[in-house]
């Protein structure tokens, strides 16, 4: 069995629809829901009912709420209100249109390669807190950096109970953590796990390195393709890699953090 595990950000844009006839993850009183975090539930549904309850109050300020207006802030208040009837995909489905989960190219991995991204990868979510990539969900708008009235910040809602299960689930492990700042703030990291890598990727233009911050999210999916295609629980294979888009392990810019058990490795890019 694998001894690695992925942590994953979700993604802004999301598929529609699903299978009306999948089971209701958000019941927690069937021991057979298909959900693997399913002890997040009961605050799942606090959230739900908290947030559903700020979208029907007209004091509610809806745009601040949202950061979107017009067609899109009516969308996020429709699928939002539609939660508990709306139809369930997996996460997975649900989150193909982001730009990370296209370059991880799941349907192009081997059958072997799939399994162990839908067994390791952990996906945090600001409605849904922890979920497993073949997590049944419906459509959502609700990122993790949102404050909900009566709830208020989604991040530290989710703190205490998110942070005790994937604690727990990450007890030694070797991780992957490609989780953007925002979606990490909602995590106490105890350091139960074997190691931690955390990933910067940077250019070098006429001798001077820069941050690479646009297309960060597609470099981090296909950094997902090759970690799960050759079942990386260490950094030896993924030092001589050479990413599909000219990136390579620099070690003079890597650090590694002992009392965290964290390597911060730099990826750069030259020319």
């Amino acid at each position: 069995m694998p001894n690695f595990s992925i942590l994953l950000a979700p993604s802004e844009g999301k598929t529609s629809g699903g299978n009306p006839f999948a089971p209701d993850m958000f019941d927690y009183r069937t021991a057979n829901t298909f959900n693997y975090f399913k002890v997040l539930n009961p605050e799942r549904r606090k959230l739900i009912d908290a947030l559903h309850t700020a979208l029907r109050d007209e004091k509610t300020d809806l745009e601040k709420l949202f950061a979107k207006n017009g067609e899109e802030l009516q969308e996020a208040v429709d699928v939002n209100l539609n939660i508990y009837g709306a139809p369930l995909m997996s996460a997975l489905d649900r989150y193909n249109p982001g730009v990370l989960y296209q370059a991880t190219d799941f349907q192009g991995l081997p059958t072997g390669a799939q399994r162990r991204l839908l067994e390791e990868g952990i996906i945090f979510s600001g409605l849904f807190g922890l979920l497993r990539p073949d997590d049944l969900i419906p459509e959502y708008r609700l990122p993790m950096d949102t404050n909900v009235p009566g709830i208020g910040s989604v991040a530290e809602f989710w703190k205490d109970t998110l942070s005790r299960e994937l604690n727990e689930t990450l007890t030694g492990r070797f991780v992957w953590n490609l989780l953007p700042e925002s979606h990490e703030s909602a995590w106490t990291d105890d350091h139960s796990y074997e190691a931690m890598v955390r990933i910067k990727f940077m250019r070098k233009v006429k001798g001077e390195l820069k941050d690479a911050t646009q297309d960060v999210r597609p470099l981090r999916g296909k950094v997902v393709n090759f970690i799960v295609q050759e079942t990386l629980e260490d950094l030896e294979l993924f030092s001589a890699w050479r990413h599909p888009s000219g990136y390579k392990l620099d070690q003079s810019l890597s650090l590694y953090d002992e009392s965290t058990k964290t390597h911060a490795i730099t990826m750069v890019k030259r020319g």
